[in-house]
């Protein structure tokens, strides 16, 4: 990200959370000292009324404590009211008040925003303790009816202030672009916020409601409780799959799919997997091909699918084809349905019989013939996605889905022999490669890849852990200086390393920025693997540029030109600058403990879903 001087701007603390089972902290201080008030009358009675130890023998004979009614009479009552059991049951009346009163005093000596958070914590807990995804019938028996949530939906704040007021200004920005999109453009897709109304493109035909499903599980992990029910109130009465439009299966699959998922393994809200798993169902036509691998556009009301017309002679693009296997595994786990799994499966068979030249792996494949199109490949557009998905389809299925290890630690040994290049001022990058000749061009959309790297490094054959992170750290280290080397410090959508220049767009058309991700979840993966604090700056210095170039009256805006001197802004707030933007913002500036990659994989649109960890024990 951008290496410019801080840019001066107030830090604005999130709003409160206003969780109706949290207590407010006046009422917590009422109920410590009242609790301890009671002990201390309870302690004082004991010592000081008349025939105390009749007392505590009554008390403690009515409550049952430490009888045995196996015994005779005489021996329980001896066991009661013996000296030395009512002198055990004092001393242990004594500890009991003096822990009390240290607790509360603890208590009382905390700031208010600790104790928020250790009630936040103990609910957090507790739920994930006891939340059991259950059904309303109907369905198979499913894998996850006693599945329960893994740990980190909602983090610890962080110790460090510092680190705490730069996350808390991330939820602002996250409050902000949300207010913006429900008051101008609620219910569309995705908000125009200088026109300040609704906007939709073609992928996702008359589905509405983009930016609430793609936002849902931002929001419930930064703990928007009144947002998140919002949401949700609208998805139960509005979100609505029974439409006759064309859509992407590639974006409907990542956002809708994947946000609605991501909600119900979070709050295990069943409105959500049944909407999931509705739409899942909507979108198997799309399957129908002679190879079984799916076409890029379905009307999900008639199931006509067809290829977009640019596309090689009709072909499926590979990382539209190859981004569904998170999602549709995990439709098969809730549904009990194995449809969607065995669908991903057989793309893979149909990958796995075709010869890869040189190793790599062409964009286009022609879904009749099962052929591959142009010889084109890349790491950014057109086919990123399908190598990331490999690596988390090995990751989500708790390391047990080999087959996908080996095709991706295979694709990444022919992407370090033929498209990894080094410039003469020492910037590594990945080229793009059309029949042979590389073009020195890499994309915004590339720069995924550090973070790709460093997530898959620990699994790396032949001890190559260590040169993983070093390629992870040198991409970063890349797609930060696109950023600094613009005059908005915020990175264009491609940059070219030939005629003399270095990490710099040539070309008009590639100078633009649409509040993408890639960088930024590049450095949340970097600061998560290494701690290394320059991550955590390059990730503030962006978020200072979005704050002055990107924020406008009425949300976040896109930028024409970053070259320029002045933003010319393009009035679109995209919806996954709420889902993965702001998303990896906030987890750049968490603790470890928020979404724990242990437990949590992110679908390519920032989606946490479980690792896939199946019972043994019944």
């Amino acid at each position: 990200m951008p290496a410019v001087a801080l840019l001066p701007f107030t830090i604005t603390p999130s709003r409160k959370s206003s969780s109706p089972s949290a207590f407010r902290l006046t009422e917590k201080f009422v109920l410590l000292l009242v609790f301890s008030a009671f002990i201390t009358l309870c302690f004082g009675a004991i010592f000081f009324l008349p025939d105390s130890s009749k007392l505590l023998s009554g008390v403690f004979f009515n409550s049952g404590v430490e009888t045995d009614t196996s015994k005779t009479g005489t021996d329980r009552d001896a066991n009661i009211f013996g000296a030395d059991s009512v002198e055990r049951k004092l001393a242990k009346i004594r500890k009991d008040h003096e822990k009390a009163l240290n607790e509360a005093k603890d208590t009382l000596q905390k700031k208010p925003d600790e104790i928020k958070q250790d009630i936040l914590s103990e609910k957090d807990k507790v739920a994930q303790e006891n939340m059991v995804f259950k059904t309303n019938g109907g369905d198979a028996a499913l894998p996850y009816l006693d599945f329960k949530r893994p740990p980190g939906a909602v983090g610890r704040e962080p110790a460090d202030p510092e680190t705490r007021q730069k996350r808390d200004k991330v939820k602002e920005m996250m409050k902000f672009a949300w207010d913006s999109y429900k008051h101008y453009a609620w219910g569309s897709n995705e908000l125009k916020p200088i026109s300040k109304q609704g906007h939709s493109s073609n992928l996702f035909g008359s589905i509405q409601g983009a930016t609430i499903v793609d936002a849902l599980d931002t929001l419930y992990i930064m703990d928007m409780q009144d947002e998140f029910k919002a949401a949700k109130e609208w998805i139960e009465k509005n979100l609505d799959f029974n439409v006759n439009a064309e859509v992407s299966v590639f974006e409907v699959n990542i956002r809708f799919v994947g946000g609605l998922l991501s909600a119900f393994y979070l709050s295990g809200e069943e409105v959500f997997r049944k909407k999931a798993v509705e739409l899942g169902e909507k979108l198997l036509p799309a399957f129908n091909t002679p190879t079984g691998v799916p076409w890029a556009l379905l009307n999900i009301k008639s199931g006509i699918g067809r290829n977009w017309p640019w596309a090689s002679g009709g072909s499926s693009i590979l990382a539209e084809f190859g981004t569904l296997h998170l999602e549709f595994m995990h439709l098969s786990e809730l549904s009990g349905k194995p449809v969607f799994a065995e669908k991903v499966m057989n793309i893979r068979k149909v990958l796995n019989r075709l010869d890869k030249p040189q190793g790599l792996y062409p964009n286009y494949l022609n879904p009749n013939s099962g052929q591959w199109g142009q010889h084109h490949v890349s790491v950014g557009g057109l086919g990123d996605s399908f190598y990331e998905y490999l690596l988390k389809a090995w990751l989500m299925s708790d390391k047990k889905d080999e087959e996908g290890k080996k095709m991706y630690y295979d694709s990444i040994q022919a992407i370090e022999t033929h498209l990894i290049r080094k410039s003469s001022g020492g910037l590594t990058y990945i080229a793009e490669w059309k029949g042979g000749l590389l073009e020195h061009k890499m994309g915004h959309l590339t720069c995924f890849a550090g973070g790709m790297f460093a997530l898959g490094a620990d699994g790396a054959p032949d001890d190559k852990t260590g040169h993983q992170m070093e390629l992870a750290a040198e991409i970063a280290r890349t797609c930060h200086e696109s950023y600094t080397r613009t005059n908005l410090k915020l990175g264009p959508e491609a940059f070219r390393f030939d005629g003399g220049v270095e990490a710099i767009a040539t070309r008009q058309n590639e100078k633009y920025f649409i509040l993408r991700p890639e960088v930024i979840e590049t450095y949340m993966y970097m600061w998560r693997y290494t701690h290394d604090p320059k991550y955590r700056q390059w990730g503030w210095e962006a978020l200072q540029a979005l704050e002055q170039h990107c924020r406008v009256e009425g949300g976040y805006s896109g930028i024409r030109d970053v070259y320029a001197s002045h933003p010319n802004l393009d009035d679109v707030q995209q919806s996954f600058f709420l889902a993965e933007t702001l998303k990896y913002l906030y987890l750049l500036f968490s603790d470890d403990d928020s979404l724990p990659f242990e437990h949590w994989v992110f679908n390519t649109e920032a989606h946490p879903l479980p690792v896939i960890k199946k019972r043994t024990d019944k």
